[in-house]
């Protein structure tokens, strides 16, 4: 089989990028040809004879709108040449203008416009900044649609993606939910014996509750001013946040709650798992998640959530395992879960042991042979439905959004 892969990024430390790397692992595994359209590409790939890489190199250019628009250009000119030699183009949103057999949905662009033109919704004191979001948003939202309808199968990482793109008109029977993965052993639980010389590492407060909360805390959608605000009401409790400080107004936020002894900012962090072995549970109420790759991998360090229904990945969070708010600004809620998880040690040890037991069953490898799974498959329809005689015994095949193909 050979596949081909549009993406920007297919390596670890990105969230798509990872979700690209793992699905390009396993086709490798089984023995596939891959063609990878991509500004970045791990070393490994580069170096596997099963693996074409087509660079197309982005970052002479200035803003990400630009740049994705040069992208996509470059891959739809590429595609439409060699479009006949692939047997599955994998896609990913409106990455390319070229018409994708699956198209994986990582984002839904008219969700998050429709939360922004919310009146909950913080903005930003710059104008023109607002301005270009907003244009970008409301162009990807009309591309993604066009994208979503050329495919045979529209991946959702998330449940809540999925109802994402029925609210856009994409049709049921085209959506296959596949959830994304968890580095089982990269992310694991902790000793406790070793809490100290951890925090340590860090200069973080060793006898103290501690809570870590993580992401790009330069954009509001993280939801960490709430954080900050219901922490003021938990005075035991200690944050670490890891995250780029550059540009980022919680640093003010923080010292004007009179937080800053309490709220510990670490900048961008590339040892996150070592970071979860130190802390006692992960609080993340984004605003708008369609996944969040966070949730999980807390659950797999062995901790619990506390998350907010507007996260995709808040679906594997159970009552045993954590605490999903249903309004993800809900200061009074989030004071509340976090002075239970805070007063009660043991509480949280159970719940981050179910949390793990919940995360061992979503690992990276597991999701990436339902990835390949459905490229058989999709292979497989098209070769019985082009040559009937070919068809199985029983006459029908059971296409993966659950639709039924009978010869």
């Amino acid at each position: 089989m050979e596949i081909c892969i549009v993406t920007h990024t297919v390596q670890k430390g990105d969230g798509q990028g990872r979700v690209n790397y793992e699905v390009a692992q396993e086709a490798i595994r089984r023995g596939y040809h891959l063609t990878l359209l991509a500004s970045h590409v791990a070393l490994e790939l580069q170096k596997n004879s099963q693996v074409h890489w087509v660079p197309i190199s982005i970052k002479s250019w200035p803003t990400e709108f630009i740049r994705n628009l040069i992208f996509s250009r470059k891959s739809t000119t590429w595609l439409r040449k060699h479009r006949s030699n692939m047997d599955i183009v994998k896609v990913n949103g409106a990455i390319t203008h070229a018409p994708g057999n699956v198209n994986a949905v990582h984002f839904v662009h008219n969700s998050w416009l429709k939360f922004t033109s919310s009146k909950n919704q913080p903005k930003s004191d710059k104008f023109g900044y607002d301005l270009y979001q907003w244009v970008y948003t409301n162009l990807n939202a009309h591309w993604e649609k066009q994208a979503f309808r050329k495919a045979q199968v529209v991946v959702a990482v998330s449940d809540k993606v999925a109802q994402d793109l029925l609210e856009i008109g994409v049709a049921a029977e085209s959506i296959k939910v596949i959830l994304n993965g968890v580095d089982l052993q990269e992310f694991s639980p902790g000793v406790s014996d070793s809490y100290g010389a951890l925090r340590q590492k860090w200069q973080l407060p060793e006898s103290v509750p501690l809570a870590i909360f993580a992401g790009d805390i330069r954009l509001s959608r993280k939801n960490l001013d709430t954080v900050l605000q219901a922490l003021v009401k938990v005075p035991e409790l200690h944050l670490a946040v890891a995250g780029n400080t550059e540009g980022s107004p919680y640093l003010q936020l923080a010292e004007s709650l009179g937080l800053s002894q309490r709220v510990h900012f670490l900048g961008q962090r590339s040892d996150l798992p070592e970071l979860m072995k130190a802390v006692d549970f992960l609080v993340f109420p984004s605003r708008y998640e369609p996944f969040g790759l966070v949730v999980i991998e807390a659950m797999a360090s062995g901790l619990p959530v506390i998350t907010a229904s507007s996260t995709g990945a808040a679906d594997l969070v159970t009552p045993e395992s954590g605490i999903v708010l249903s309004d993800s600004d809900d200061s009074e809620a989030l004071t509340q879960a976090l002075q239970l998880l805070t007063s009660d040690r043991s509480l949280c040890q159970n719940m981050g042991q179910a949390a793990r037991s919940i995360a061992e069953q979503h690992s990276w490898t597991n999701m990436a042979q339902t990835y390949l799974d459905l490229f058989e498959e999709l292979i497989n329809h098209e070769k019985y439905s082009s040559h009937p005689h070919l068809s199985p015994s029983s006459g029908s095949i059971t296409l993966p959004s659950g639709t039924t193909s009978t010869n």
